[in-house]
């Protein structure tokens, strides 16, 4: 079956191309890295063994190494800017170092760890109530909606949820944190479902596929897709979630920050904005139109993530799970073929929401709830400090 843009593509015209030499791509020999970094060999093995720099066998010695480019070129760039206070402040800020200590997710090697557990085999069986268990602490247990609730009535599954932390925020009930988070979480789900009421022992998977899908199979996968949005390190959503918390917000008011901060398009608005795409690229639109949808200059959305040159798992996963898609597949292909970019979490959902015929947003939606878990995690972590995040600003003149 042919993939649904014949070569040669407008894909390739659409996007900015990398070069046969682009630095993602290529490898370097132990010399040409210790002379790029001013390295003895001792210092060359030394960041190997530390994990700062990746290293694979030569293909045709046995005895020699090939080293990452993309390792080389940001030890390059940390080297070039120093070790200032201000320098280290500013790497912060922009995919850099640690700016927070935490134990709630770690991100290393291309894959992701939940509590010290490696995220993608925990995925494959549990739910999301189960997730907030192991990353907040908050047992897995029926939870008491608070009375009278109605699902608000705004028609995305995003706005809905949104719309209900906001209420939850001016009400301002008092409770056990650890049962507010539990009611919380299940609040979410129940918004983005659609649905005021549900069985209580009915966890948010089951309860969204029997709002949103005929599809036997949607249960299992909204349930991987739940688990797999849970948290994913110090992102800008957690990190504003946690700001919130350091200043004495309310559990519905910081988790309310994180949903302000995950609606942008360079977080969990990239779903939608990938589904969109995706669909003009498919649709039976005209050439010249995609080619004028699309050519702005800017990369495809869902793909490419810096933590991930080589994949984001998260997004492997749940392509992973529809081989039947080959047109969604092909796209990809093509996309990785053009620009080195692999499908993000992002290009995941929208293929989520698509195949299983889900409601307009409901990958989004999806995104929300789940990652609902991490930031109850992060806000608990936050507040254990007793720390008020506060970063001091660098006056130019």
């Amino acid at each position: 079956m042919k993939s649904p843009i014949d070569k040669p593509s407008i894909l390739i015209k659409i996007i900015k191309m990398k070069t046969d030499t682009d630095p993602s791509h290529c490898v370097m020999t132990a010399a040409e890295v210790c002379q790029a970094l001013g390295f003895s060999r001792d210092t060359l093995y030394a960041y190997v063994s530390r994990g700062l720099l990746r290293s694979a066998a030569h293909p045709s010695d046995r005895r020699k190494s090939l080293y990452d480019r993309r390792d080389v070129q940001a030890l390059a760039e940390r080297k070039q800017r120093g070790r200032s206070r201000r320098a280290v402040a500013e790497s912060t800020i922009n995919w850099g170092e640690p700016v927070l200590t935490s134990k709630i997710t770690r991100i290393a090697d291309g894959r992701f760890y939940y509590r010290g557990q490696d995220a993608l085999i925990h995925a494959r069986d549990a739910t999301l109530e189960e997730t907030l268990e192991l990353l907040a602490g908050v047992p897995d247990k029926p939870v008491r909606l608070p009375p009278g609730f109605v699902v608000p009535a705004e028609r995305l599954p995003f706005d809905r949820i949104m719309a209900c932390l906001s209420a939850e925020a001016i009400a301002g009930r008092a409770a056990d944190a650890r049962r507010r988070a539990a009611q919380l979480l299940r609040l979410a789900a129940l918004s983005a479902a659609g649905v005021s009421d549900a069985d209580p022992d009915l966890p948010a998977h089951e309860l969204l596929a029997r709002a949103w899908s005929n599809n036997p199979a949607a249960p299992d996968l909204i349930r991987r897709a739940l688990v797999l949005c849970a948290d994913h390190e110090l992102n800008a959503s957690a990190y504003t979630a946690r700001v919130a918390a350091s200043a004495g917000a309310s559990l519905p008011a910081a988790l309310l920050a994180g949903m302000a901060a995950l609606s942008g398009n360079r977080h969990g608005g990239l779903t939608s904005a990938c589904r969109d795409w995706v669909v003009a690229m498919q649709g039976a639109l005209s050439p010249e139109w995609r080619a004028q949808h699309a050519l702005d200059g800017k990369p495809a959305p869902g793909f490419g993530h810096p933590l991930y040159p080589d994949g984001d798992p998260r997004a492997n996963a749940l392509l992973a799970a529809f081989p039947q898609t080959p047109e969604w597949h092909g796209l990809a292909a093509q996309v990785l073929e053009a620009t080195g970019d692999h499908p993000t979490i992002d290009f995941g959902l929208a293929l989520l929401e698509r195949s299983l015929n889900l409601p307009e947003g409901a990958g989004m939606g999806i995104f929300a709830a789940g990652r609902m878990a991490g930031w109850i995690a992060h806000v608990f972590e936050q507040r254990q400090t007793g720390q008020l995040i506060r970063p001091r600003a660098a006056v130019e003149a």
